[in-house]
């Protein structure tokens, strides 16, 4: 019997696991081998197997390939065959060790080459990974790519192998690589990609790259919950100062997370205690507008707050020639920072730049990076978020001001898109 009338049935059993080839040809059967002749004993027991493989008994054809191991004196071209209707047997009944033995008997022989053995190596790894044999689809998933793969696809496998396998330091350091030369090109890297990151940074207890992953979630995905979580969890960071709990209320308010009366109380006398009266009358007037403040037990409470605010406004509009005459006569360009943030925060935002600007022109300030996350601030509320991230990308520290200036820039980013 010629390879060429068994080929038909040979390439429709190999069909149903493996595939055609594009071009419509017999794929995993090559040109070479369908030249070549098979004995009728063999054809017949070759024949029986794939009639199995067509009705889907692949286990079944597993067994009657025993026949076909049983004829003496098989040609190498028919102990491929065999091996070949074996792999596809196996990968039928889902039974990847016995894949990678055909694999491996036909590569022996010099049966497998190029992308006929990609597509075998590939079948191997697929198939581990469908049974959560994690380790041995790692190990044929890498020497897929070693041995010149390419299919993303497959990709998707190792890093699943990986993942699963608790290998997941590749994961981090190839998937961050992504992101960024995503990013490089101009291209926003994919949540599923960033959620991958973020996972396995996590398992990896690689604290960097989790922040990476945040940072970059916050960005190009940001959501209310999101933000109120990386809010909290910058407030308990070791070392965070205290001073920078008015900059995140200030990101509570920003991103919808003013869960109620008491988070618009804290934000307005926060502000009101730190000289921008104008800014905490304002969200005062937010909260009474939203129906959160002055209702119920609290509303004399509330007014009191007003009041006291309302007083506050007063006593610094009353002093502010005073304080920029101190500010402008100063060797020191703090006061000149502090005036510009009120100005900025109290809706004028430009002027609060330029005095910002000016006082970190004067020097010997007692914090360079308050000044500069201060100066990203006016930026921001002026409208430049290119000149407000280059701001916030200056700010050095470990007291939390560098930590609270991310958040912003990533606020400001987000908030563009």
């Amino acid at each position: 019997m010629k390879l060429n009338t068994l080929a038909v049935a040979l390439y429709g059993a190999l069909a149903l696991t493996l595939g055609p080839a594009p071009d419509g040809s017999l794929g995993w059967l090559s040109a070479a081998q369908a030249q070549e002749k098979v004995s009728p004993e063999v054809g017949k027991a070759l024949n029986a197997v794939t009639s199995l493989l067509k009705a889907g008994k692949a286990k079944e054809a597993l067994v009657k390939i025993r026949d076909v191991e049983a004829i003496s004196g098989r040609s190498a071209a028919e102990t491929a065959l065999m091996e070949k209707l074996r792999f596809a047997a196996a990968q039928q009944s889902t039974d990847p060790d016995t894949m990678a033995r055909a694999f491996d008997a036909l590569k022996g022989a010099g049966r497998l080459a190029g992308a006929e053995n990609l597509q075998y190596m590939a079948a191997v790894a697929g198939t581990y990974s469908r049974v959560n044999r994690h380790k041995e689809a790692l190990n044929w998933a890498t020497r897929y790519f070693a041995e010149g793969g390419n299919d993303p696809a497959m990709r998707q496998v190792q890093t699943a192998a990986q993942y699963n396998s608790g290998d997941v330091g590749p994961i981090v350091k190839n998937t961050l690589a992504e992101i960024q030369a995503a990013e490089k090109a101009g291209q926003t890297p994919s949540r599923d990609k960033i959620n991958l990151l973020w996972n396995a940074a996590n398992r990896a207890k690689d604290a960097n790259a989790l922040a990476f992953a945040n940072e970059k979630l916050l960005q190009y995905y940001p959501s209310k919950e999101m933000w109120a979580n990386a809010i909290a969890s910058t407030a308990t960071r070791k070392g965070f100062a205290p001073r920078f709990q008015l900059d995140l209320y200030r990101l509570r308010l920003l991103s919808d997370n003013m869960r109620n009366d008491e988070d618009y109380e804290e934000l307005a006398s926060l502000a009101g205690q730190a000289g921008f009266a104008e800014e905490g009358r304002k969200v005062i007037e937010a909260g009474f507008k939203a129906g959160v403040l002055g209702q119920g037990a609290k509303a004399e409470r509330h007014q009191r707050l007003k009041v006291f605010l309302d007083k506050k406004l007063a006593e610094s509009k009353a002093g502010y020639a005073a304080a920029e005459k101190a500010a402008r006569e100063s060797k020191q360009g703090d006061g000149l920072v502090m005036l510009g943030q009120q100005l900025a925060f109290a809706g004028n935002a430009k002027a609060g730049v330029a005095m910002i600007q000016e006082g970190i022109q004067v020097g010997q300030l007692k914090r360079e990076g308050d000044a500069h996350l201060a100066l990203g601030q006016a930026f921001f509320l002026a409208g430049d978020t290119g000149k407000a991230v280059a701001a916030w990308r200056s700010v050095k520290g470990d007291d939390g001001v560098a930590d609270v200036a991310k958040l912003w820039a990533n606020y400001a980013r987000s908030a563009k898109r």
